[in-house]
C-alpha cells in the first residue's frame, strides 16, 4: 500500500466549506499485501479469493510463490515494482531482465493472469521529497518497451499514486489541478498513460481525512448521506470520496485527458490503532462503498462503473507505523484469513459473512505472559518497550482494541507479540525471569492474544534469520 499520506486537501476542502459465495461484482479486487512477520501460506490466501469470488487481486511485487500460487485460477492480477528497484528500471536491459523473469516466466498456458504492471507504489508522494520524481516516468517507459518487445503488449502499465499528486485552489472539485511541484511531470505520465491505453490508477483514503482533523465531519467519510452537502456548479456531493475522485476528473480533464480511465487502486478503512479505526467504522464504510460500486453509477463527475482495489486483504503486523499505528490494520481480514466482520461484496446483503481461510495451521496454543511471581521486576519498563519496538504493540494504543488493559495485561501483551512473532522460541519468552509460558489462552474480552500461523518458511523448514545469526554467532565463538 500504500503508505497512509498527509490527503490536507480534503481536510481544508470540508472544514472550509462547512465552517459469502461468489462475488457479481467484477469491478472489485483485493490488495494483498505481505508485510508480517509469519505470512499466511500463499496456498491459503488463493483458497479464500477464490471462496469469496474475488478475481482481482493486486500484489505490491512479483514474488514467485505467490504468483505461483495464483497460476490457473484466472484470477486478474496487477504485479507490481517496488520504489527502491524503479531507478534500476531506467536501465532498459535491466527493466527487459525484469520482464522476463516476472512476467514472461508466469505467461505459460495455464499460467497467471496478469493484466497490469504497477511501476511503483505512490512515488510521487509529497513526503518522498521528489526521490522518486526524475525515475518515475524512465522506469514506466522502459517497463512498457520491455513489454511490448516480449510480445506481452496487452498487459498494461501504470503508476498507483496517492490523490495528493492533484489539488484544489478552492474549496470544490471544479478547481481542481495537479499539484504545482509535479505538474509537468504528471502530463507526460498522463500522455503516455493515454498513449498505452492504460488506466490512471489513484489510492483514495476518507479515513485519512478524519484521522487527521478532529474537526472534518465524520459522516462525510462515509456514503450515508447524513452529513451535509456540497454543490459545485449543480452537482451535490455528500462524501468525501466523491469529491476526491471528481477533483482528479477536472484536473484530467482541464489538461485534455477528460476520458481516461481511473481505477482506485486502494480504498478501505483500518480496524484498529486508532479510536476511529474499529470494526464498526470499517462495517459502515464497506456497506457504503461496496453499495455504491454494485449500483454502478459512478460520481458526479464521471458516471458508470467504478473499479476499484479495496485495501486490504490481510492485517500486516511488520508495516512501517510512522504515517499511525492503523498501518497494521487495514485488512478485512485478519491476520490468519479469518473475517473480521459481516460483508457482502455484491453490496446487497450487510449481514452475509465472508469466508475465511481454510486449512490454516497456527503454532502450538501457548501464550508468553508476564510472571508476576518474578523477584527482580526493575526491568520490566525496558523490556515492555524493547518488546514492543521488536513486535507488534499497536492494539494497546489509546482507543485501540486492548486499550483496556489493566499494567500487567499490557506487559503480557508486549510479551506475547514478541513470543509469537519470533515463532514461540522458548528464548523468546525469558526477558530476565519477568516472562512465562503457560498454556491457558491470556486473551481477555475485546483483546485477542494472537497465536502465529505456521508459515511458508516454518512448513518449508526454512530456518529463521535469527536462528541463523545466533548459530552463526555461537560457531564463531567456538572457533575462537
Amino acid at each position: 500500500m500504500a503508505r497512509a499520506t498527509v490527503q490536507w486537501l480534503w481536510t481544508l476542502f470540508i472544514v472550509v466549506a462547512m465552517g459469502n459465495g461468489a462475488n457479481g461484482n467484477n469491478n472489485i479486487g483485493v490488495n494483498w499485501g505481505n508485510m508480517a512477520s509469519q505470512p499466511l501460506p500463499p496456498p491459503n490466501v488463493v483458497g479464500m479469493l477464490k471462496d469469496n469470488g474475488l478475481n482481482k487481486v493486486k500484489l505490491f511485487d512479483a514474488d514467485s510463490s505467490t504468483l505461483n500460487a495464483l497460476a490457473g485460477t484466472g484470477i486478474e492480477v496487477m504485479v507490481a515494482i517496488p520504489n527502491d528497484m524503479l531507478s534500476r528500471m531506467n536501465t532498459y536491459r535491466h527493466a527487459k531482465d525484469w520482464v522476463k523473469k516476472n512476467v514472461t516466466k508466469h505467461l505459460y498456458n495455464g499460467g497467471v493472469n496478469i493484466r497490469y504492471v504497477a511501476v511503483g507504489n505512490e512515488p510521487l508522494l509529497a513526503s518522498y521529497n521528489d526521490s522518486f520524481k526524475q525515475i518515475t516516468l524512465p522506469a514506466l517507459q522502459n517497463i512498457a518497451k520491455a513489454l511490448e518487445g516480449a510480445g506481452h503488449g496487452d498487459i498494461k502499465v501504470s503508476v498507483p499514486l496517492n490523490a495528493d499528486v492533484y489539488e484544489s485552489s478552492s474549496t470544490v472539485p471544479s478547481s481542481g489541478d495537479f499539484r504545482g511541484d509535479v505538474k509537468d511531470l504528471m502530463l507526460d505520465i498522463v500522455a503516455f498513460l493515454k498513449e498505452k491505453g492504460s488506466p490512471f490508477i489513484v489510492n483514495i483514503y476518507p479515513f485519512l481525512s478524519l484521522y487527521q482533523n478532529p474537526n472534518f465531519p465524520e459522516d462525510f467519510a462515509f456514503f450515508d448521506g447524513n452529513g451535509k452537502s456540497i454543490t459545485d456548479n449543480s452537482r451535490t456531493y455528500n462524501n468525501v470520496f466523491d469529491a476526491n475522485f471528481d477533483t482528479l476528473v477536472w484536473a484530467l480533464k482541464k489538461n485534455g485527458y477528460g476520458d481516461l480511465k481511473i481505477v482506485i487502486g486502494e480504498i478501505g478503512w483500518p480496524t484498529d490503532g486508532h479510536i476511529k479505526a474499529n470494526n464498526k467504522y470499517a462495517k459502515k464504510f464497506y456497506d457504503g462503498l461496496l453499495k455504491k460500486l454494485a449500483a454502478n453509477k459512478g460520481t458526479p463527475m464521471r458516471s458508470g462503473p467504478l473499479e476499484a482495489y479495496l485495501f486490504g486483504l490481510l492485517d500486516e503486523n511488520t508495516k512501517s507505523i510512522d504515517p499511525g499505528d492503523f498501518e497494521r490494520h487495514w485488512g478485512i481480514f485478519r491476520y490468519d484469513g479469518q473475517p473480521k466482520f459481516p460483508m457482502d461484496l455484491n453490496g446487497k446483503d450487510n449481514t452475509k459473512k465472508l469466508i475465511g481461510a481454510k486449512g490454516v495451521q497456527y503454532m502450538e496454543s501457548k501464550w508468553c505472559i508476564f510472571n508476576t511471581n518474578a523477584t527482580n521486576q526493575d526491568n520490566i519498563s525496558a523490556s515492555v518497550d524493547y518488546a514492543c519496538s521488536m513486535s507488534d504493540c499497536t492494539s494497546l494504543g489509546y482507543g485501540s482494541s486492548c486499550n483496556d488493559l489493566d499494567v500487567n495485561g499490557n506487559i503480557s501483551y508486549a510479551y506475547n507479540m514478541y513470543f509469537q512473532m519470533n515463532e514461540q522460541s522458548v528464548e523468546a519468552c525469558d526477558f530476565d525471569g519477568l516472562a512465562t509460558i503457560t498454556s491457558n489462552n491470556a486473551s481477555q474480552p475485546g483483546c485477542l492474544f494472537p497465536i502465529e500461523v505456521v508459515s511458508s518458511a516454518i512448513k518449508h523448514n526454512i530456518v529463521p534469520t535469527h536462528v541463523v545469526l545466533l548459530s552463526f554467532m555461537l560457531m564463531l565463538l567456538v572457533l575462537l
